[in-house]
């Protein structure tokens, strides 16, 4: 069992910064992809940003040039820099980790909150 770990949100400003960052207890060479959905209430799971093992990205229309994502050197632990935060933005933030067999785990989410 693969346990996906998120960390790193919190309250801001709009136009503010957060790093989000998300740990896989399993090694870089069973992983394909990573990558965060974000989720606001009373709305679906939305794709945000994904990385995968060659280090290919893309992003979600509404938070390219905003939003950053990378891997650590080891290759289990990616990061989401977002940039010039705005209200829209606030939703819970889940990372997941696609592993080599095709099967998918999820953390248990970390809410981002941009307000006033």
């Amino acid at each position: 069992q693969v346990q996906v770990v998120e960390s790193g949100g919190g309250l801001v400003q709009p136009g503010g910064s957060l790093t989000l960052s998300c740990v896989a207890s399993t090694s870089a060479r069973s992983i394909v992809a990573m990558g965060w959905y974000r989720q606001a209430p009373g709305t679906q799971r939305d794709s945000v940003a994904h990385i995968t093992s060659s280090d290919d990205t893309n992003y979600a229309a509404s938070v390219k040039g905003r939003f950053t994502i990378s891997r650590n050197g080891a290759g289990n632990t990616v990061y989401l820099q977002m940039n010039d935060l705005q209200p829209e933005d606030t939703a819970v933030y889940y990372c997941y980790t696609r592993l080599r067999t095709g099967h998918d785990y999820w953390g248990q989410g970390t809410q981002v909150t941009v307000s006033t």
